[in-house]
């Protein structure tokens, strides 16, 4: 069977990935600059500010809102240390009372809280969660630097979690063994894969674990 072409920027069926987050992958974000064909001019650099609900009770679920619009994403399966994830919902603010009690807060695995409206607003919505001691919603700058190395849509990152900066770098593909390629290219076998939902309750606090470096 031949493999999928992987087309940066664009939507294609459900990729595995590596994602790891630290203080300095320098020398890896050099080595995926020079290893990288080129890509897309819409990628070379993308600036966004994102809201990550978190949840005490959930992680295998991961929720960001970007633009008034919120995107949910679930684990589906890990496969040699690398994780698949599929999407779960999308929806946009105001957002009908219907599906946060059928879609969002399921997801969240908490109680259901009492929903009086027929719509919320972003910032209802917000205060729902801030009431709620099992969920925090935690603000996130991205500065994304995007490549591809070894059929593999890469990335390097500038993240800052609440303002806590750190960096990321992650590769992913529908082909295993091109991300496995991929990671020793870039220097970074034996390199904790770390997802989002992780990264940000090790910031927080609710994870007493550190990040990669």
């Amino acid at each position: 069977m031949s493999k999928e072409k992987l087309s940066i920027g664009e939507v294609s069926k459900p990729r595995f990935e590596f994602r790891t987050f630290g203080r300095d992958f320098d020398e890896s974000a050099y080595l995926m600059s020079r290893l990288s064909v080129p890509v897309p001019k819409k990628v070379w650099e993308r600036y966004s500010e994102e809201i990550y609900i978190l949840s005490k009770t959930n992680d295998v679920n991961n929720t960001k809102i970007r633009d008034g619009k919120m995107d949910i994403k679930t684990f589906v399966q890990e496969v040699d240390g690398l994780e698949q994830w599929n999407p779960l919902m999308k929806g946009e603010f105001p957002i009908k009372a219907e599906v946060l009690k059928n879609e969002v807060f399921p997801a969240f695995k908490v109680e259901m809280p009492r929903l009086d409206k027929e719509e919320y607003t972003l910032e209802e919505f917000l205060q729902i969660i801030k009431n709620n001691p099992d969920l925090q919603a935690v603000n996130v700058e991205k500065e994304r630097y995007g490549y591809m190395v070894n059929d593999t849509i890469c990335e390097y990152a500038v993240v800052y979690i609440n303002g806590a900066s750190l960096v990321t770098v992650n590769s992913e593909s529908t082909e295993i063994e091109d991300i496995k390629k991929t990671i020793k290219d870039l220097e970074l076998d034996g390199v904790e894969n770390i997802n989002y939902l992780q990264a940000i309750k090790r910031v927080i606090g609710w994870i007493d674990k550190p990040l990669a470096n």
